[in-house]
């Protein structure tokens, strides 16, 4: 993976960033698969997460991921942004299915 970012943007409320691991590149019997026949990454490490959500009574709701968690989440979540010449995904929390354990 790629050296820490230095991050220019404070996601809000329940929003997380995070940079998407690469998909596989060969399949589970050595096929080697071209770009276009990759399927869209789903997995990602969490770079920065946001203050929570805020509550009806003025309190914000403690977010169950942090910053360097590797997650999952839907394939076609969140939003794609391009910061400093790197392609991140800002998404809700609500948007990642999984916190992937090791």
């Amino acid at each position: 993976m790629s050296k820490e970012l230095n991050l220019k943007v404070r996601p809000l409320d329940d929003r997380v960033v995070v940079e998407t691991l690469e998909a596989e590149e060969v399949t589970a019997g050595g096929i080697l698969l071209p770009d276009t026949a990759r399927q869209k990454p789903q997995r990602g490490k969490i770079l920065a997460v946001g203050p929570g959500k805020l509550l009806d009574n003025g309190q914000r709701a403690a977010l169950n991921v942090a910053k360097g968690d590797e997650v999952i989440f839907g394939r076609y979540a969140g939003s794609d942004v391009e910061i400093d010449r790197r392609e991140i995904k800002i998404l809700r929390e609500s948007d990642i299915l999984a916190k992937v354990v090791k």
